[in-house]
């Protein structure tokens, strides 16, 4: 293949564009943001499971000391339905006032041995709406810190965009400048190594970094100055230069 020496020398402008294309979409793949967002997600999505699992734990202890709370009110009033039948004489027979007396005495035992579940319920119960509180204070910090993490990461996407439009569009520039059996052959090379041409400097590609033999540099320099080369090493179009060491 032939080209003009002056449009070689354009691919290696187009290389290094081409490089930095690729430090743009690296970049845009490993931003720091990336992982935080990842992981405040996680954060955030076990937060509202704990939280749920917390507001339900909650709100059976909340039922459960209503009806705890049910059960002494019952007793209770029984107790007292049965102190006024004791209080008001009504009840003459030694066996019905020994047996009424009996009762109360169990009621109040009944009642004060509901008493003492009650206040235990009701101290797992403040333990389980503490637990919520911090749960939800947790989810919502973490919730914020998640929509920072993304603000922070559609910014830099938006910095990175706007490079990569005004890279491609000098990109655009320089393959203009290229014949296009030459821009072809570059684009299928660059498509198999990364880096479709390289410049031959000091006698050694810049593609591999591999040293060219005598013999091979012997072949370059009778070579003429529009044949387009290859590095037989890699396989890049080689581009000579004022620094090939020819």
């Amino acid at each position: 293949m032939k080209a003009a020496p002056e449009a070689q020398k354009r691919l290696l402008d187009l290389a290094e564009l081409d490089t930095t294309l690729d430090r743009l979409a690296h970049r845009r793949r490993t931003l720091p943001e990336l992982a935080e967002i990842d992981e405040r997600s996680k954060q955030y999505a076990r937060l509202v499971t704990q939280v749920i699992e917390a507001e339900t734990e909650a709100g059976d202890l909340a039922r459960e000391q209503a009806k705890a709370e049910s059960d002494v009110d019952a007793v209770r009033t029984r107790a007292e339905r049965d102190q006024k039948r004791l209080d008001s004489g009504a009840v003459t027979s030694p066996r019905d006032l020994a047996s009424l007396q009996s009762e109360i005495a169990s009621l109040h035992k009944r009642q004060g041995d509901l008493e003492e579940v009650v206040l235990e319920i009701m101290e797992r119960r403040e333990a389980a709406d503490t637990k919520v509180t911090d749960l939800i204070a947790q989810r919502e910090q973490v919730k914020a810190e998640l929509a920072a993490a993304e603000e922070r990461r559609d910014a830099a996407l938006a910095e990175i965009e706007k490079e990569v439009a005004e890279v491609q569009g000098r990109r655009a520039t320089v393959a203009g400048d290229i014949p296009a059996d030459l821009l072809k052959l570059y684009e299928k090379l660059r498509e198999q190594y990364g880096i479709g041409a390289a410049m031959l400097r000091g006698g050694r590609c810049q593609g591999c970094k591999v040293a060219l033999s005598i013999a091979e540099m012997n072949a370059i320099k009778a070579a003429p100055h529009d044949e387009v080369l290859r590095c037989e090493e890699c396989r890049r179009i080689l581009v000579r230069t004022a620094e090939s060491g020819l």
